[in-house]
C-alpha cells in the first residue's frame, strides 16, 4: 500500500507489512548469515510487519525504534540512534551484531544499487543508512549488511522500501530490495503524553488480540451457511406466505393518467360496483411520489403521493389514487411496515373531498368520476402482512459488523460478502422488482455485477481494505459500513433530495439549486483532497490521462443525435472507484460509499444504458408536442343558452395530426375529427374540466391545461402550456 501523502524520511513512523510479491527473496542472505532452515522457512511463510516510531530527543538527535514481528517467531526490538555510533545487539535471529545508523545524502552513497531509484522527497530530505555487521568473535561468522531506507515509486505507487547490499563470509555480494505496505495507525490505539504522564490505551490492538480465536475458517463457513438459511427464511416470510395476487405496488391504482384508460374508461374496466379486493402493500409507500405534474380537475399535483378524496364520512377515494398511500393516510397500514387491508369499489361517485391525516394530504375533485373505492374493515394485524425490511436491514447491518469485528475473514472474502449482502438486500427487501421480486431479473443482473465488483477489487479495494482490516477492524467497520449502507439504501437516504434523479429539469424544483450547490462544494473539496493524495503518490499524470480520455469519450457520446447522456448512479460508482485506491481513511469511506451506490443502482434498476432516448427519460412528462386551441373562451361562452344546448369548440387540426382527444373531468369522452362537443350529457349543477390533445394514429400528444366551466356559467380559459 502506498504511504500517506505527507510521509517523508524525516518521519517514518507507522506500521508496515512486507509485500512479498514486490520484495526480493532474502533466503540467500539469511543462509549466509547462518540462520537455520526452520527459521528461514518460518520467515518465508510468516507475515512480517514493522511498527516504527521515529522521533527526536531533547538534544535534537533522531531515534528510530522498531518492533519487528514475524508470525511464528518471537518479536525483536531495535532502538536506533542516527548518530552513526556503534552499538552491540543480540538478536535471536541474527545472533550478536554491531550496528550504526545515520541520515545520509543520496549523493554520498557509494554503491549504485543503494543509490538509485529513490523519490525526489528522499533525495531532498536524505535517506536513512543502516550499517550492521556480525560480531564475529561472539557469533562465529562474518558478514556485512548495508541498507538504505527511503521511499520509492513502484508500479506508480510510492512505497517505503529498503535496499540491501549484503556481503557474505565468502565475499559474495547479494543485492535485494524489500518493499513494505503502509498501514495507518489505528485511532483507537491511544498513545499520548499529558502533563508528563504517558497514557497508553491500545483499544484496537487489544480487541484484535482478544477476538483472534474467532478467526477460524470452519467457524466462518458454518456461520455463512447459517446466514444463507436465515436470509432465505426471512425472504420466504416477506414474499411467499401471502398469495402473489394480493401484492400490489406503491403506485397501484385503478385508473391511469390522461387517455390511458381509453374512451369512457373502457380499457381500465369493467368495474363491478360493490366488488371487494384484499391486498397487501409494501412499506414506505408514502415516500413514493409523482415525479412529474399530474392534473386533477383544475389542479396539478407534483412531488407528492397521488391521493384524491378520502375526506367524506365514508372515506371515498378517486380511482386513480395510489391505493397504498391512501390506505396509509386512512391509518389502515403502517408506513414502516406496510400491511394488509380490503377495499370496495363504487362507480360514478361525486365530490371527492380533500383530507389530511397521518402526514399525507389529498386533493379534492368536485365532480363525478367513473370509479372510486372505500376501505372496508379495520387494520389487519396479521404478522404475515407486515413488511419486514427494517428488521432484515438491522439483521444485515449486524452481520456485516460482525464480519469486521469478530470473524475478520481474508479481505477478499469479506469484500465478496459485502457485495452479495448488499446486492440481495436491495433485490429482495429495499427495492425489489415486484412485488413479489422478479428473481429471474435479479439473477440476470447478478453475474455482470460480480464481474464489475471483481474489477473494483483489483483496481481499488485490495489496496485499502487489507490495511485497515488487519490492524484496525473497528475503524474499518466504521469507515466502510457507514457509507456503504447509506448508499445501499439510496432510495431512503437520498430519495428526498430535489435532484436525486440527475435530470436537468429537476433544477426547477424547490430547493434544487441549494442542494446542487451544497453537493458541488462537498464533491469539490473531497476531489481536491483526493487529487492531493494521488499527486503525492506520483500517480496523478496516469489517472489524469485516463480521465481526460474518458471525458472526451463522454463528450462524443453526448453529441450523438437522438440520444441523451445519462450518468446513472451505478456508472458514477464505476467512474470514481479507481481514484480511491490509496490507503487513507477517506479512501475507505469513498470505497464503501461507491460500492453501495453501484450495488443499489444495478440491483434496483439494472445496467441501464449510458445513452437513452428522450422518450426513455420522459416517462409521463409532457412531450413538448403541438397543442390544440379552444375556440370557446370566457368572452364567447354564452351562459344564457340552456345547458342542454351548449357546445364547446376548438380550432382545426394542424398539419401532421389526424384527430382530437377530449378529456372531460379527466376521462376521455371524445376521440375523433369533429371540432365541437355537446355538453348535453353533463350535469349542469357540477363544475366540469376540459382538456384537449391532438392525435396521430394511436399516438396522443400533450393535453392542454384545463378549461373550467363552473355551475354558474362562468368559463375559465386554460392556462398556457401542456398539462
Amino acid at each position: 500500500m502506498a504511504v500517506p501523502a505527507e510521509f517523508t524520511t524525516l518521519d517514518i513512523s507507522g506500521t508496515f507489512y512486507m509485500n512479498k510479491s514486490l520484495s526480493d527473496s532474502t533466503d540467500a542472505i539469511l543462509t549466509a548469515q547462518g540462520v537455520g532452515w526452520l527459521k528461514r522457512r518460518a520467515i518465508s511463510m510468516g507475515s512480517l510487519h514493522l511498527t516504527v516510531k521515529h522521533y527526536k530527543d531533547s538534544e535534537g538527535v533522531e531515534h528510530i525504534d522498531i518492533d519487528q514481528v514475524v508470525a511464528g517467531l518471537a518479536g525483536t526490538r531495535e532502538e536506533r540512534v542516527l548518530n552513526y555510533e556503534e552499538r552491540t545487539h543480540n538478536d535471536h535471529v541474527f545472533g550478536h551484531v554491531i550496528g550504526k545508523s545515520r541520515r545520509i545524502p543520496v549523493a554520498d552513497i557509494e554503491e549504485e544499487f543503494l543509490k538509485k531509484g529513490w523519490t525526489e522527497e528522499t533525495v531532498t530530505n536524505g535517506a536513512i543508512e543502516s550499517y550492521v555487521e556480525s560480531d564475529t568473535p561472539k557469533s562465529g561468522t562474518s558478514w556485512i549488511a548495508k541498507q538504505i531506507w527511503g521511499t520509492e515509486v513502484i508500479d506508480g505507487v510510492t512505497r517505503y522500501t529498503r535496499h540491501v547490499y549484503f556481503t557474505g563470509p565468502d565475499g559474495k555480494v547479494i543485492e535485494a530490495r524489500l518493499v513494505y505496505d503502509y498501514a495507518p495507525s489505528p485511532f483507537l490505539d491511544i498513545d499520548v503524553v499529558v502533563k508528563g504522564h504517558h497514557i497508553k490505551l491500545p483499544i484496537e490492538s487489544s480487541w484484535t488480540r482478544i477476538t483472534r480465536p474467532l478467526r477460524n475458517s470452519w467457524l466462518f463457513a458454518l456461520l455463512v451457511a447459517a446466514y444463507i438459511i436465515g436470509f432465505a427464511l426471512l425472504t420466504r416470510q416477506q414474499w411467499f406466505l401471502t398469495p402473489a395476487s394480493s401484492f400490489i405496488g406503491c403506485t397501484a391504482t385503478y385508473w391511469t393518467a390522461n387517455d390511458g384508460c381509453g374512451l369512457n374508461g373502457d380499457l381500465c374496466g369493467p368495474f363491478d360496483d360493490g366488488s371487494t379486493f384484499d391486498f397487501r402493500c409494501p412499506a414506505q409507500c408514502a415516500d413514493v411520489i409523482l415525479q412529474n405534474p399530474r392534473t386533477i380537475g383544475n389542479q396539478q399535483m407534483t412531488l407528492v403521493p397521488l391521493i384524491v378524496g378520502g375526506g367524506d364520512d365514508n372515506g371515498t377515494y378517486r380511482g386513480d389514487s395510489f391505493i397504498c398511500s391512501a390506505a396509509t393516510q386512512a391509518g389502515l397500514i403502517s408506513h414502516n411496515k406496510g400491511g394488509c387491508a380490503s377495499l370496495q369499489l363504487l362507480s360514478n361517485f361525486t365530490d371527492f373531498l380533500p383530507f389530511s391525516a397521518n402526514g399525507l394530504n389529498s386533493v379534492g375533485f368536485p365532480t363525478v368520476f367513473p370509479i372510486g373505492f372505500r376501505f372496508i374493515g379495520g387494520a389487519n394485524h396479521n404478522s404475515q402482512c407486515e413488511d419486514i425490511r427494517d428488521p432484515v436491514l438491522a439483521f444485515n447491518v449486524i452481520i456485516t459488523c460482525l464480519l469486521f469485528l469478530l470473524l475478520r475473514p481474508k479481505p477478499i472474502i469479506l469484500y465478496w460478502c459485502l457485495v452479495c449482502i448488499g446486492f440481495w438486500h436491495v433485490v429482495l427487501f429495499s427495492q425489489p422488482h415486484g412485488p413479489p421480486p422478479a428473481l429471474d431479473t435479479a439473477f440476470s443482473t447478478f453475474l455482470p455485477t460480480l464481474f464489475v465488483a471483481y474489477a473494483f477489487w483489483r483496481l481499488a479495494f485490495r489496496f485499502v481494505l487489507p490495511v485497515f482490516l488487519q490492524k484496525a477492524p473497528i475503524e474499518a467497520m466504521v469507515w466502510y459500513l457507514g457509507p456503504f449502507w447509506v448508499t445501499v439504501l439510496t432510495n431512503v437516504t437520498m430519495g428526498k433530495i430535489p435532484i436525486n434523479r440527475l435530470y436537468a429539469a429537476d433544477l426547477q424544483r424547490n430547493g434544487a439549486i441549494t442542494a446542487l450547490v451544497i453537493i458541488i462544494v462537498i464533491v469539490l473539496v473531497l476531489a481536491l483532497n483526493q487529487v492531493r493524495v494521488v499527486r503525492k503518490t506520483g500517480w496523478l499524470p496516469y489517472y489524469l490521462g485516463w480521465y481526460i480520455i474518458g471525458g472526451l469519450i463522454l463528450l462524443v457520446l453526448s453529441q450523438l443525435p437522438g440520444l441523451e447522456l445519462r450518468l446513472h448512479h451505478y456508472i458514477i460508482g464505476i467512474i470514481l472507484m479507481p481514484v480511491s485506491a490509496f490507503p487513507t481513511r477517506l479512501s475507505a469511506m469513498y470505497q464503501g460509499f461507491l460500492l453501495g451506490l453501484f450495488l443499489n443502482g444495478v440491483a434496483a434498476f439494472g445496467f441501464d444504458s449510458i445513452l437513452q432516448t428522450a422518450e426513455d427519460l420522459r416517462q409521463d412528462a409532457p412531450l413538448g408536442s403541438d397543442l390544440p386551441t379552444f375556440l370557446t373562451n370566457m368572452t364567447s361562452f354564452n351562459a344564457s343558452i340552456p345547458f342542454i344546448n351548449q357546445t364547446i369548440s376548438w380550432d382545426v387540426l394542424p398539419e401532421g395530426w389526424d384527430s382530437f382527444s377530449l378529456l372531460v373531468d379527466d376521462v376521455e369522452r371524445y376521440a375523433g375529427t369533429a371540432l365541437n362537443y355537446s355538453l348535453a350529457a353533463l350535469e349542469p349543477s357540477l363544475p366540469h374540466f376540459f382538456r384537449l390533445a391532438l392525435r396521430s394514429g394511436d399516438s396522443t400528444g400533450d393535453f392542454t391545461m384545463p378549461a373550467t366551466l363552473w355551475p354558474n356559467g362562468t368559463w375559465v380559459d386554460p392556462l398556457p402550456g401542456p398539462s
